[in-house]
């Protein structure tokens, strides 16, 4: 059974957090900025994505929680709701590239899981196992590694049959191979990761699929600990906070060097990184380990700077949080030939560099090819943050760089 998350308010009380939030000792208060811009960010509303269209296979609309997206999709006041005659899904391709990328990314799909997505499968160096809610992304970030990772239009389709997805979790706790036989991380149980194809708080308004998760997480006997992990970039967090989450869920930030020349700019339709730091401050007091994906780290000229200024933030967002338990993941931007092609499709016009001539070459399983920073940059970037995350951000845990 599902545990059936309490009712969000209509506004987080970040305000009410912000005024009384205790002052853990041997630390300084925030600044007024800190504090100011906290409040600002209470006081308007989150940013979510609104699809123009929902298509509900026939499967999933005889689900209950399909039914609730449903009447959450209404809710939300999405004009056009078509409950479709079977399980398959009207062609999303439109006359030219473009055209089907707006198309399948203004359109929510309600389906019902495949088997293979109930066969976990190891997503190393992030969990034991990846659990999927949903795949796709109503992103528009430039540089989207699921541009080369699944097919056809880049549609959002979330699954209705939340019980059998989340009833998988039963036959793999305390058979993870990935962090659960990990000297540094085998504390934090046997690990599921929901962000791997989607960014499920981005789509959390319409479907409410990760409050049920994280209330099923935090709430359960398990036999043996669990990590439920998943990475964000949106802000609205509110859902969350009165969740019985039991620390079992850790929620990591996508983060990058914000403002006009800073990374941030390809991350279209999402959350500005501001805003995601007063949501991380907000879990962090509401007693969620949180974390950072600092990702895709792009060393253009002055990232130095840049990024030293976003670990400053992330101290200043985090100052007043009585012993935060913060982790910090930092991945480089990479791409396959594959993805480089879909994303000049998607976004002819990109400033973002993806010269595979200034990229040295990884080689993986099946001939796989990913275009890397050669080995010097990566020696630099990787002390950089090794020693500035000490510097800035004592309490971070480094997990991996990649």
């Amino acid at each position: 059974m599902i545990p059936t998350p309490p009712a969000a308010p209509a506004l987080g009380p970040l305000a009410a957090g912000t005024a009384a939030a205790p002052v853990a000792p041997g630390r300084s208060a925030p600044t007024a900025s800190v504090a100011d811009a906290a409040l600002e960010e209470s006081l308007r509303p989150p940013r979510r994505w609104q699809p123009k269209r929902v298509l509900v296979t026939a499967s999933a609309a005889d689900t209950p929680h399909g039914q609730a997206i449903v009447a959450r999709c209404e809710a939300a006041g999405v004009e056009r709701i078509e409950l479709l005659r079977a399980d398959r899904l009207p062609s999303l391709r439109g006359d030219d590239e473009r055209a089907t990328y707006a198309l399948a990314k203004s359109t929510l799909a309600v389906v019902t899981s495949a088997p293979s997505a109930r066969r976990l499968a190891p997503i190393p160096p992030s969990a034991d196992w990846r659990l999927d809610l949903a795949v796709g992304c109503p992103a528009h970030c430039q540089y989207c590694y699921l541009a080369g990772s699944l097919a056809g239009p880049p549609v959002t389709r979330v699954f209705a049959d939340l019980p059998q997805v989340l009833s998988s979790m039963d036959t793999h706790v305390g058979r993870g191979g990935v962090t659960s036989t990990s000297r540094h991380r085998a504390g934090e149980g046997t690990t599921f990761e929901v962000s791997c194809y989607t960014d499920p708080l981005g789509i959390e308004h319409l479907t409410g699929s990760l409050a049920a998760t994280v209330a099923h997480v935090g709430t359960r006997d398990w036999p043996s600990p669990v990590g439920l992990r998943f990475t964000t970039k949106f802000d609205d967090v509110a859902p969350l906070l009165d969740l019985p989450h039991g620390g079992r869920t850790r929620v990591r930030f996508s983060v990058n060097s914000a403002g006009p020349a800073g990374a941030e700019r390809f991350e279209g339709g999402t959350a500005r990184v501001r805003e995601r730091l007063g949501a991380l401050r907000r879990l962090a007091l509401a007693g969620y380990p949180v974390g950072l994906t600092i990702a895709p780290v792009i060393p253009g000229p002055g990232w130095q700077d840049a990024y030293g200024a976003l670990l400053d933030d992330v101290a200043s967002a985090l100052a007043d949080v009585p012993d935060p338990d913060l982790t910090a993941e930092v991945i480089t931007h990479r791409f396959t030939p594959k993805s480089r092609e879909v994303l000049l499709g998607w976004y002819p016009r990109t400033q973002l560099e993806m010269d595979p001539a200034q990229r040295a070459t990884k080689r993986g399983k099946y001939a796989s090819i990913k275009h890397v920073y050669t080995a010097p940059v990566m020696t630099e970037v990787r002390s950089w943050f090794e020693r500035e995350l000490d510097r800035r951000l004592s309490t971070a845990r480094l997990l991996y760089f990649t």
